[in-house]
Order: structure tokens, then sequence, then C-alpha cells
């Protein structure tokens, strides 16, 4: 992490912007998005940018174990922003390997800086120092993520997984593009320095302005996770289909079945993700309607050969990328976003034609949204059927083929990790 490591005391804005980052980051959805926005953060140079963001990524990925740790050396919880201080005392100490006299005295210059919480500054040091001397286990799979979520995937997949899952949340991932021409996989990977995943995607393990990597000034491709990729190529749309996205954004998949051909219809709600949608087809020289509509009520008469729905979830599987996912989600959570998936799939189904295909797939981990989805949708939905996944097709991995042609990819059923998701396909007689 040196590239990104400030000299100790033109740290402490960014260790201040840090600050930030936490605290809007664990206080709800879409708190890490809000966070980044912070003119605090804003205002830094790159290279402190760069180390308030990394600090906060690692303190996410570990803020199980680092809570069990100050725990330990804390009778009385301080007010919450000296514990937000400590959580990013040890990350630095621990996980970011800075000196520890800058780690300690960055935290308590933090407090300091605060007049109301000052009478705490003798507490930072004492905790902070007592790990030092006690240095804390941090990768314990059972502590990176939050208990009721560890019971939910024990119960669902087994004790061995559920573990292999969560050590999963400590990894910091590699970056995942798509093509828009799979024929320049080799061409580009050379540039990219990167390999070629089943299915077509790169992964790399560069870092930086992406701006600045071969390919993005011209279109050639874009950031997607490696299982986010493979529902849209299960719908294998041919040149001249039409092909409905719902809850498109960002557009990842609708950029994917625009390159494959398709006449693309793009629909979201949210006026500015939509936005970003437009901005990737543009920079990518692809063309697809977009709409800016609630997927559930749109009121378009239209029926397409090819059906995606990626459905609003709890995004359980994205925390690779999005630790905070894991902290701000609730367990009333999953109850509420299954009620809308299913209103989802059943629009979905209505904008089917006869013969044509449904992919429906969530970003999430857990049963209710995906398996338990499913059985209800195909339940109440007569001339609709299962269209068995092949092992192997789109890239999948092979561990993720469950017994009724569906898929429930785990992160590590690919080396080096992936994203969770659920991903079923439907035909519609």
């Amino acid at each position: 992490m040196s590239e990104t490591q400030p000299n100790d005391k033109a740290g402490l804005p960014a260790r201040a912007a840090a600050l930030d980052l936490l605290t809007a980051a664990l206080g709800g959805r879409a708190g890490m998005d809000e966070g980044l926005s912070h003119p605090a953060l804003a205002a830094l140079d790159g290279r402190d940018r760069a180390f308030a963001r990394a600090l906060v990524m690692a303190t996410l990925r570990h803020l199980g174990p680092i809570d069990s740790a100050l725990q330990s050396k804390v009778k009385k919880a301080p007010p919450d922003k000296v514990v937000q201080v400590l959580r990013l005392g040890v990350a630095q100490a621990f996980l970011l390997k800075t000196p520890v006299h800058a780690a300690v005295g960055a935290s308590v210059d933090l407090v300091a800086q605060d007049k109301g919480l000052q009478m705490f500054k003798g507490l930072v040091n004492a905790v902070l120092r007592g790990l030092v001397r006690e240095p804390p286990a941090l990768d314990d799979p059972e502590l990176l993520a939050p208990s009721w979520l560890y019971a939910r995937w024990r119960a669902a997949f087994g004790a061995d997984e559920a573990r292999k899952i969560a050590a999963a949340i400590a990894v910091e991932p590699a970056t995942d593009l798509s093509l828009k021409d799979p024929a320049r996989a080799a061409e580009l990977a050379a540039a990219l320095e990167a390999q070629v995943l089943p299915g077509g995607s790169l992964r790399t393990a560069r870092r930086g302005d992406l701006s600045t990597w071969p390919g993005f000034a011209e279109g050639a491709w874009w950031v997607q996770d490696a299982s986010a990729a493979i529902p849209a190529r299960l719908l294998a749309v041919q040149p001249g289909e039409s092909a409905l996205d719902l809850c498109a954004a960002p557009g990842g998949k609708t950029l994917q079945l625009a390159a494959a051909g398709a006449q693309v219809t793009a629909v979201d709600r949210a006026p500015v993700r939509l936005k970003r949608v437009g901005e990737n087809l543009a920079r990518t020289g692809l063309a697809a309607e977009t709409v800016t509509s609630d997927a559930a009520i749109w009121s378009d008469r239209r029926t397409f050969d090819a059906v995606l729905l990626d459905a609003p979830c709890s995004a359980t599987g994205t925390f690779r990328r999005h630790p905070d996912v894991l902290w701000a989600a609730k367990p009333s959570d999953v109850a509420g976003l299954a009620a809308v998936q299913s209103k989802l799939l059943d629009a979905a189904a209505r904008r089917t034609k006869s013969g044509g295909r449904l992919v429906y797939c969530v970003c999430s981990l857990e049963p209710e949204e995906g398996e338990g989805q499913v059985a209800a949708f195909l339940g109440r939905t007569p001339g609709v059927t299962l269209d068995p996944i092949a092992a192997g097709e789109g890239g999948a991995p092979a561990a993720s083929l469950r017994p009724d042609g569906t898929l429930r990819i785990l992160p590590h059923h690919t080396e080096g990790g992936t994203d969770g998701f659920y991903v079923a396909r439907f035909r519609k007689a």
C-alpha cells in the first residue's frame, strides 16, 4: 500500500476524509457512494485521496474482527466518532502497515480536533498501543460478516461453504472487464496485462485511473464483474432480435446485448443512473433505447424476443467491491426486496414474446431472492418453464450449476474470487 501512503503530517486531512467516508459508508445503503462525493475527499490530492479510500475499504473488509479486537480493550463504548477513529487506527497499524507512531498519533490528533471529544485522547492512545503490544487476528472468517448474515449462509450452504464465502470478504479483488468485440480478447489482454476468463471477460490486477488504460478512450471495454457478465450471455441474443434490459443501470448488460447485435431497450427508474447508461453507450459507440420508468408499471405494450431482469436485491453477493453492503443490510431487507422482485418477474414475463427467453438474476446470496423467488414464480405462471443452463455455459463456474439448471454462483467458485449471483433462465411457451 506504499504508493498510497501519505507522509505523517500531510496525511491528517486524508485521515479526516477517511473518517467522513467511513461514517457515511456505515450510515445506510448508498452511504459509500455519497461519501465518495464528500468535499473533504474531493479537496485532497490524488495520493491522499487514494490513501483515504484504501483505508476505508480495508476497514470495512475487516470490520467484524476489528470491532472484536476493540471490544476486548474497551469496557464502555465511547461516542460513535471515537469508535470510527479507533477502527481506522487499527486498520492503519495492522492492515496498511502504517508505522505505529503515525497510526496512533494521527488517531489521537483526529479526536483532538473535536473539542467535545478531547477527553478521549488518552483512551485512543491506550487502546491502540495496547493492541500493538498484543496484535489481534483480523482474518477469522466467522467474524468477517455480520453474525446474522453468517448464520444465514451457514444455514443455506453449510458450515464449510459459509467459511469460504466469508473468507472472500477480506480479499481485495482484481478488476474484470467485458469486451465490445470478443475477437480482440488476446490483443487487449496483452495490453492490459490481463487474463482471459471463461466466457471472455478479462481480469487485470491494474490499479489507478481507468481512463488512462489501453482501450478505454475507444470504448473497447467496460468494467463488469465476471459473474455479472454471465446472465446476458445466457440470453444468446442474435443480431436483429429485440431485447429488453429491465433495471438496466449502470448498463453493463445493456452494452453486452447491444454489442451482440440486439435491438435493445433499457429501462430503469432512476434518471441519474440511466444517464450513466447513456454515457457508457456513447463511449463504446453502441446504441440502445433508454426509458425512465418503474419496470413493474411501465406502460409500453411491446414484447421482446429476449428479456433480462437484474432485479433490485440485498446485493450481499457484491461485498468484494462493496463491503459496506454487508453492514448496511438489515434482516428485514430480504423480505421487502423479495416482494419487489416478485412484481418485477411477473412484469418481465408479460414482456416476453411467445417462444422468447427470460433471464432473472440477482447479485444476492440469499435464497429468498433466488431459489425461493424462482419456485414461487413458476408456481404462479403457467406457460413459463425453466430453460436449464448447461455446464460452463456463458462462462459460469462448474461448481455453480444446480441440479435444476439454475446457477448459484458463490464468491469462491472462481479462482481469485467473483461476485455472488443467482441466475435462472426461462422460456415462454
